[in-house]
């Protein structure tokens, strides 16, 4: 036997072998194959092998004649399981098929569990299915299309389910700008029934709402199964608005689903079908975003594909988490220098806009006008003190001027305004003749007076 460490072996030889993989890696390599190949899937069969350790989750096997499965199901969604499973019940499983890399293990996870005895229900909704189909209540050619671009979304669910958060999630992120009511129900329990119909009624008299989604989040077939029920079927079927059937998840079909104008497989699903998305309507203005944001997605992947990788070879996770902590450390230490370098800019800034403000004071300029207004003031009182005095000299001087020509200073001076008995001023002599009455004005009294004569001057 040739000893493939022996000088003799050929580098060529040794290149031409192909690599061999890693347990790890092949193991890995295989869970990511099963994830990917199988979304969620329903299994049913007998519990065998249960053990509840102390951290609450529980383990064991999920057999029929021939085979069995591995099966885990974590202490967050045993929790919601209201009766303990005990071992040898027939039951029904909804999870993730996955593989345990460290031993090898083809397991389900399991989300949800449930009694396997469902038989009359399941006949019930064949049955049902069978009539409603037979009446053409599946027809695509009497499904309503739906409008391209909602002005108003309307939404039958119950107001405190992750439907209903699901739905404003997406359209938040999709197209925010289209208002949505909610027309809120029970979505399980024998009042749901009653409540959906009458929720769909008040859909149509509000008269608001172009589409109407209609729905609410995962469960088991009895959890669902107000969606089955005949009378909800003619309601979504009678339904003038369009209407979309988001019941459970993307494994669940409900009778809604048939009569519904679309069947979105999830909530979230039903308000990414009939919302359009603003990115489209902005993508050629964004030309640029776009191309950041493939590059950014590229780089997460690959970053993704790295962090895997990673993550299979981490063994002990403690000196990741004492960088990181280290790492916070020096981040707070940065925020804190930073904030302290901002307070004290902002100090400065303070005080110089406060030494501004003084300069700026509404005292101070008051104060000035103030100044201003009374030098004004002093030097318009001078200026009507001088024109007072000035217009008191022309007064006196015109007054003066008045009484050099004025018939009282005439009369003062010995002259005397004559008047005939009519009252009119004598100034011609001629006008009167002996006998005639006259009237004497002096400047101190009249005399009244007879003519005893006229006597005119020689011409």
């Amino acid at each position: 036997m040739e000893d493939y460490r022996s000088p003799r072996t050929t580098p060529a030889f040794q290149d031409s072998r192909p690599r061999a993989l890693s347990v790890s890696e092949l193991n890995h390599q295989a869970r990511h194959l099963l994830e990917s190949s199988f979304m969620q899937v329903w299994v049913e069969g007998e519990i065998s092998g249960l053990s509840r350790p102390s951290s609450g989750h529980w383990y064991f096997s999920l057999k029929d004649r021939k085979c069995q499965v591995r099966c885990a199901m974590f202490r967050g969604f045993n929790q919601r399981i209201r009766e303990m499973p005990k071992e040898g019940d027939q039951i029904r499983i909804r999870g993730k098929v996955t593989l345990y890399e460290n031993r090898g293990d083809f397991q389900i996870i399991v989300e949800h569990m449930e009694p396997a005895g469902l038989g009359e229900l399941q006949q019930a909704y064949e049955e049902l299915k069978r009539k409603l189909q037979g009446e053409g209540l599946f027809d695509a050619a009497r499904k309503k299309p739906l409008p391209s671009t909602p002005r108003h979304i309307g939404v039958v669910t119950s107001p405190t389910g992750a439907a209903i958060h699901d739905i404003l999630t997406v359209l938040a992120r999709r197209c925010p700008a289209i208002p949505v009511t909610l027309y809120p129900t029970a979505v399980q329990g024998k009042a749901a029934t009653g409540d959906i119909v009458q929720a769909i009624e008040r859909a149509q008299s509000h008269g608001v709402a172009d589409v109407l989604i209609i729905g609410r989040g995962g469960g088991s077939l009895e959890d669902l199964w107000c969606f089955n029920e005949e009378v909800v079927a003619r309601a979504i079927a009678n339904c003038p608005i369009p209407t979309v059937s988001a019941v459970g998840h993307e494994v669940d079909v409900t009778i809604a689903d048939f009569v519904a104008d679309l069947r979105a497989p999830t909530p979230s699903a039903a308000a990414e079908k009939i919302s359009p998305d603003q990115r489209d309507w902005l993508r050629q203005l964004n030309e640029r975003e776009l191309r950041l944001a493939n590059a950014v997605q590229r780089a997460l992947k690959r970053f993704g594909t790295e962090l895997e990788h990673l993550g299979a070879r981490l063994r002990d996770p403690r000196r990741e988490l004492l960088e990181k902590a280290q790492r916070m450390d020096d981040l707070e230490l940065r925020l804190m220098q930073t904030i302290s370098q901002r307070l004290e800019r902002l100090t400065v800034r303070s005080e110089n806009l406060g030494q501004r403000l003084m300069t700026q004071s509404p005292g101070r300029r008051l104060a000035d006008s103030q100044s201003a207004l009374a030098r004004v003031s002093e030097k318009l009182n001078s200026a009507i003190q001088m024109q007072l005095k000035q217009r008191q000299d022309q007064f006196e001087h015109v007054a003066q001027t008045l009484n050099v020509v004025s018939p009282l200073a005439t009369l003062g001076r010995g002259y005397a305004i004559v008047r005939d008995a009519g009252g009119n001023i004598v100034r011609d002599a001629s006008g009167l003749a002996p006998g005639d009455r006259i009237n004497a004005r002096t400047a101190r009294g009249e005399i009244a007076a007879d003519v005893t004569s006229v006597e005119m001057p020689a011409e």
